[in-house]
């Protein structure tokens, strides 16, 4: 009896033990979590909270200190002494141009890849994957000369074809991940009733990839929204600027900066972006973990 008592003791104190060190560790992961918070989140507040400062703020009080109230008036001027509309509009006309072209390519080129077997499926599947691998930037050259021998600077073109371009492989690869989770019986039971291919994939399969199709465009919708090297090459118009090159407005001469202007017309550049990701946060998750599992 004094030797189970004993032994219930030692147990019990291996059950103390691993409780205490789970609650270290969850202490620790939730301090960890809450420094990456932190680290993330602070820079936005900053930016938003510096829009709101007065010239004199940002000469007299330190770079981190909040504003002292409220100005809207770095808000206004930049409506009113800058294009920033104007850019606005020019970025949305691209970023439908993209989404457009990523969607539609990537879509039916994964539907023919995945669902509707032929020989070197896979081949061809690897052959757009390989243009992950392909950097950007050293493309920038020869499509510069490819569009002022074409005429295409300065126009909405030079700026659309490039990013579906650079895009199409890692888009395509979601919809293949997620196209593998439907069941072929789908398809052919389609196919028995007398669809034909257009409709199958236009009545039956997109309304399915409603949650990849979101993921796509959001995630390539804030890489086109924030793009700054194609615009930066191919555009000189400042009529043709998006709202990246649009931000150079407020340097003045000598490399001055009006500061409060200049973090209001960030604030207003990054909150579509920030809404577009709190509404769709849900959908976003669920299309990039679609194929992560089998079914």
């Amino acid at each position: 009896m004094i030797k189970s008592f004993f032994n219930n003791n030692s147990t019990l104190n291996k059950w103390n033990k691993l409780n205490i060190s789970f609650a270290y560790r969850k202490l620790i992961l939730i301090i960890s979590i809450l420094l990456v918070t932190a680290i993330t989140v602070y820079p936005v507040i900053w930016v938003v909270s510096s829009s709101f400062k007065t010239l004199e703020e940002f000469q007299t009080s330190s770079p981190l200190a909040f504003p002292n109230s409220i100005n809207i008036e770095n808000y206004k001027n930049v409506f009113l002494n800058s294009n920033i509309l104007q850019y606005f509009l020019n970025s949305f006309i691209v970023l439908v141009g993209v989404l457009i072209g990523i969607l539609a390519l990537a879509s039916m080129a994964a539907f023919a890849i995945e669902k509707l077997k032929f020989k070197h499926n896979q081949k061809m599947l690897m052959f757009f994957l390989i243009g992950i691998m392909v950097p950007l930037q050293i493309a920038l050259i020869p499509l510069f000369q490819i569009y002022s021998e074409l005429g295409l600077l300065n126009s909405y073109t030079s700026l659309i074809l490039p990013q579906i371009g650079f895009g199409l492989p890692i888009a395509l690869y979601l919809f293949v991940s997620f196209f593998k989770n439907i069941p072929n019986e789908i398809i052919e039971a389609a196919t028995i009733d007398g669809c034909s291919i257009y409709r199958i994939f236009f009545s039956i399969i997109i309304p399915m990839s409603k949650s990849v199709i979101v993921t796509v465009a959001t995630l390539f919708g804030v890489f086109t929204w924030n793009e700054f090297i194609f615009a930066f090459t191919f555009i000189s118009d400042s009529n043709m600027y998006p709202v990246t090159l649009g931000l150079r407005d407020f340097v003045g001469n000598y490399g001055l900066t009006d500061w409060g202007q200049t973090y209001a017309a960030i604030t207003l550049t990054i909150l579509p972006t920030y809404i577009l990701y709190f509404f769709l946060s849900k959908h976003i998750m669920k299309g990039m973990t679609a194929g992560a599992v089998k079914s």
